[in-house]
């Protein structure tokens, strides 16, 4: 049976992965939202404008969202499918893009409901990561079965027996 702590990676990845591909594909395509995609252009437009070292770089709204759209997928579909290290990696990348939408929506001045989602989800991919590099609790295994012959003494065992002197 499976631990409780690989279930809760498995289902945060699982998770956190099929949001992240869907919010991608709708920051790629209006497919799923026509939308949802005219608000995401809106809102990457906005963010260029707030940040004009982004227009001197050669970054325009289209490539900003297009690239943080990829991204998400990516990362998405390696947090659904991808076993081991790579989830992690895949983690880290998104919670570094979550940290740049809040300051995104920061910049421009969004309230609080704007963003709500990005908060929540770069909370849950914190938890996820720290959960999933915190070692294994190996603690249970180390501690003798009772009955066994090779106990060892408790604290009140080893404690020296007799009178003590009080000065």
């Amino acid at each position: 049976m499976a631990s409780p702590r690989t279930v809760t990676i498995v289902a945060l990845s699982m998770a956190l992965g099929l949001f992240f591909v869907f919010m991608g594909t709708i920051k790629l395509t209006p497919r799923l939202s026509k939308d949802a995609y005219s608000e995401m252009k809106r809102a990457y437009k906005s963010y260029v404008r707030a940040l004009p070292l982004l227009k001197k770089m050669g970054i325009n709204s289209i490539l900003l969202r297009k690239s943080i759209g990829v991204l998400e997928v990516a990362c998405g579909i390696v947090m659904t499918l991808v076993p081991g290290r790579p989830k992690d990696v895949a983690n880290f990348f998104l919670l570094l893009l979550v940290l740049a939408v809040l300051f995104f929506h920061q910049l421009v001045g969004d309230p609080l409901k704007r963003y709500a989602h990005a908060l929540v989800f770069g909370i849950l991919l914190t938890c996820r990561l720290l959960i999933a590099r915190k070692p294994e609790d190996r603690s249970s295994e180390k501690k003798p079965l009772p009955g066994n012959a090779e106990e060892q003494p408790s604290l009140y065992e080893k404690a020296p027996q007799g009178k003590m002197k009080v000065s």
